[in-house]
This record gives structure tokens, sequence and C-alpha cells, in this order.
């Protein structure tokens, strides 16, 4: 046994110990109360910073009212042809401004329409020019999120794509490119 030990009672050890425990825990109390109670230093509101024009881009985006004409444009015109699809509008992100999932169409449409819809705003052009790319690059259709099947046409301002509007869900790609080229077109009207 420990010489230290048996000099002082277990009953001293407990007491000595519960007395260092406490020392321990008001003092960081203490350092912590008084941290508390410090008066705040006092500094001025950091300035906003000016960044120089050269810095910066400025993007073009379709409002949400366009998104939903171009939208609705191409589901009407699927409708006329007794078609059942998906329509859905992106921004140059693609993320999604409006998708509008036509009565009847099937469960794979929605997300069709939506990565045929990013895969015309990333490139900038028509799916099914895409999927004739395919040809030359069969690894283009590795690229997450996009999917080269005709249904998606790019929509631009200026030549540059701000948008992209896929259609999924009727018998051919080259109906649901014809219909989502509606969409386009009420947009660029």
């Amino acid at each position: 046994m420990n010489p230290v030990h048996r000099t002082f009672s277990r009953r001293a050890r407990l007491a000595t110990g519960g007395a260092v425990l406490t020392a321990v825990a008001l003092s960081g109390f203490g350092a912590v109360s008084a941290n508390a109670s410090a008066p705040a230093a006092t500094s001025a509101p950091a300035a906003p910073a000016s960044v120089p024009a050269r810095a910066t881009t400025t993007s073009t985006h379709l409002t949400i009212d366009a998104a939903t004409k171009a939208a609705r444009a191409a589901l009407d015109a699927a409708e006329k042809e007794n078609q059942r699809v998906t329509v859905a509008v992106v921004d140059r992100n693609g993320n999604t401004i409006v998708t509008l999932r036509g009565d009847g169409a099937g469960p794979q449409s929605y997300e069709s329409a939506e990565r045929k819809a990013f895969t015309a705003a990333a490139w900038n052009a028509p799916t099914s020019q895409l999927a004739e790319r395919l040809q030359q690059a069969p690894n283009l259709k590795d690229i997450p999120g996009t999917l080269f099947l005709a249904g998606g046409v790019p929509v631009t301002a200026g030549k540059a794509p701000i948008a992209g509007i896929g259609v999924a869900g009727a018998p051919s790609g080259a109906l649901d490119e014809k219909f989502a080229q509606a969409g386009a077109d009420v947009v660029a009207g």
C-alpha cells in the first residue's frame, strides 16, 4: 500500500478529494462569471466590403411567371395531341423552377423531364442533338443528372442559356421535344 494512504484514513482521503473537486469547480465558475460580467470591448461595426465590378458577374433568370407559362404551353401542346407527359423547367444551374405532371403521365416521366431540361440548359443545345453526340463520346452519358434523350430544349437570352425545358412521357423523343419547343417559343415570343 502507498505510504501516503497509510497515514490518512479513508474518511480523510474522501474529504480531501471532495475539497479539491470543489475548489476546481469554483475556480472554473469564477472564471466564467468573471468573463460573463466583464464589459464587452467596444469596436466600430465592420464596414461592408466593396467589391470591384470586375470581380462580379450578372446572370439572367426566368421569372416564375415565364417558367409557368412555358410549362403550361408545353403541357397544352401535348394535351392537344392526347399525350400524357410531364414538363419541367429548370434554371441555368439545373434547379427546378416549375414542374407540371399531366393527368395520366407515367411515374418515370417526372425525373426524366427534369433531367432532360437540365441537360439542355447545361449544354445549351436540344437533347436530340446531344443524343447524337453520344456516338462520338459515349462517356457523356455518365455525367450526373443528365439524360441524353430527345425532349429537352434550352432557353437562351443573348445566346447564353438561362433555363431548360424538358418533356417526358410521349411515345417518342421527337414528340417530347416538339412539346418542349412549344414552351420555349412562348417565352421567346
